[in-house]
């Protein structure tokens, strides 16, 4: 069959299920339904979730432990102990010398252990700490000329960990998925602060009224 109308057909097919659909919502309806890899494996480990929510989740939680774990492998040696410590250093780095709190909430830390981090660092010799001079109740921090060079040795490895992990995808599905996934990410970034000592039951109730509620008694795919 020609591929113009194969392609006419299909659409064909969404718009009589989705006549509301868009382009865009068809291109992924479609990706999403043609493109899919046989699963090696088991899927997730222990329970899997009954909602494509839940599954969706459970998966990303999986992949990040899983990140985890091989680039923490990846920095021994480094004199970094763990990849939190290599997003602090990248942080820094970036915004030259910013204050301490900026950093330890751009890496989703409490204040508390976000604080025990930098000082363990700082008594490695990978940071400095000042005063800020515009606000006397602040700090600010620096990478040491230690901090600086770890940082740019470890950027190497931590790479190289990415791209082995991400390997199995091609170019096209990692950018479908940073383009689907990251406004989630700049959502709750911005929003879990404000959250903090809220009930579960008021946040959920803010950010989804006016929404379809959703259980874990869906059926998968609805």
């Amino acid at each position: 069959m020609n591929k113009t109308i194969e392609l006419v057909n299909h659409w064909g097919d969404y718009e009589q299920k989705h006549p509301k659909g868009s382009i865009e919502d068809f291109c992924r309806h479609y990706l999403a339904h043609q493109r899919q890899k046989k699963t090696k494996g088991t899927l997730v480990g222990g329970v899997v979730p009954s909602f494509n929510d839940g599954l969706l989740l459970k998966i990303i939680g999986r992949i990040g432990k899983l990140n985890m774990a091989y680039a923490n492998i990846a920095l021994k040696g480094t004199g970094l102990n763990q990849i939190e410590e290599f997003g602090i250093l990248q942080t820094i780095r970036k915004e030259k010398n910013p204050k301490k709190t900026e950093v330890i909430y751009a890496n989703l830390f409490e204040l508390s252990s976000g604080t025990d981090m930098l000082n363990r660092m700082k008594k490695r010799g990978l940071i400095k700490e000042y005063g800020d001079q515009e606000d006397k109740r602040s700090k600010r921090i620096e990478l040491t000329a230690k901090g600086e060079k770890v940082s740019k040795e470890c950027l190497v490895n931590i790479e190289k960990n990415a791209t082995m992990l991400m390997n199995d995808l091609s170019d096209d599905d990692k950018e479908l998925c940073i383009q689907l996934l990251k406004n989630v990410e700049i959502k709750f970034s911005a929003l879990w602060q404000k959250h903090k000592g809220k009930e579960f039951d008021e946040i959920y109730k803010e950010l989804m009224t006016g929404k379809k509620e959703k259980t874990g008694e869906d059926e998968p795919g609805k």
